[in-house]
């Protein structure tokens, strides 16, 4: 016997294109977000080892990583998970590669969301901590610079390999970023990179440096968030989320 059947309506969903590297970013969206909120992933090919080559590479496989998502699916916003290949690539660069893949009104990533935070917060100065070797660090500092965004005080892991970044601990982190409020001269801290564990230390350093502390997976689901029209639940994940509420 053959069945009729209804369909429901289609529901606005969110995406994310997450690196192949990457242990952090999607746990971390995970919590940010309400589990209603429908949110699919995929994955673009990525190097282990991070150099502006590699990152750059990614450019030529992100429309395939996009034409994963699920083909019924109404995307409000679709967020592609790298701080450094967005600073490599270009963010205009970025959205136009989604979008030839999938219709969606707005693409973002954590470099055009940072500045938006910054913006958000009436941030200028930055304490910029980055897992990775100097020539993807200079990269990032520039293209913030260019925006209006200086880092007058920075500080790095010099680490090539992302499996490592992905491990290194919270407790390292909340000290470097420490140490970087310390030096003074700054508005905010900002921890770079979606696969670093950050989101259990910035209310830690918020409490005890009094500066807003911003970072990539956190910036990201906020400018998500916003641009999809998500009200996001409470959580203890820094200033940006509770300003204007």
């Amino acid at each position: 016997m053959t069945y009729q059947f209804e369909t429901d309506p289609t529901s606005k969903a969110i995406g994310l294109i997450v690196l192949q590297s990457d242990e952090t970013l999607e746990q971390d969206i995970r919590r940010i977000f309400d589990w209603e909120t429908l949110i699919y992933v995929t994955r673009v090919p990525s190097a282990l080892e991070v150099s502006q080559d590699t990152l750059q590479q990614m450019a030529e496989t992100l429309p395939a990583a996009a034409s994963l998502f699920p083909a019924g699916a109404k995307f409000s916003a679709i967020g592609y998970g790298c701080t450094s290949g967005t600073a490599q690539i270009g963010a205009s660069h970025v959205a136009s590669l989604v979008r030839q893949e999938v219709d969606t009104p707005f693409v973002t990533e954590p470099l055009s969301a940072l500045l938006a935070a910054c913006d958000h917060l009436s941030i200028k100065k930055l304490g910029l901590l980055s897992p990775y070797v100097a020539s993807v660090s200079e990269r990032l500092v520039s293209v913030l610079g260019q925006a209006g965004v200086s880092c007058p005080v920075f500080g790095s892991y010099d680490e090539a390999e992302e499996t490592v970044v992905a491990h290194i601990s919270a407790a390292s982190t909340y000290q470097a970023a420490m140490d970087l409020a310390a030096q003074g001269g700054i508005d905010a801290l900002f921890l770079s990179c979606t696969n670093l564990r950050t989101l259990d230390v910035i209310a830690k350093l918020e409490a005890e440096t009094g500066l807003p502390v911003l970072s990539s997976n956190q910036v990201l689901a906020w400018d998500l968030g916003r641009k999809a029209g998500v009200t996001l639940p409470a959580n203890d994940f820094g200033q940006l989320f509770k300003k204007d509420r």
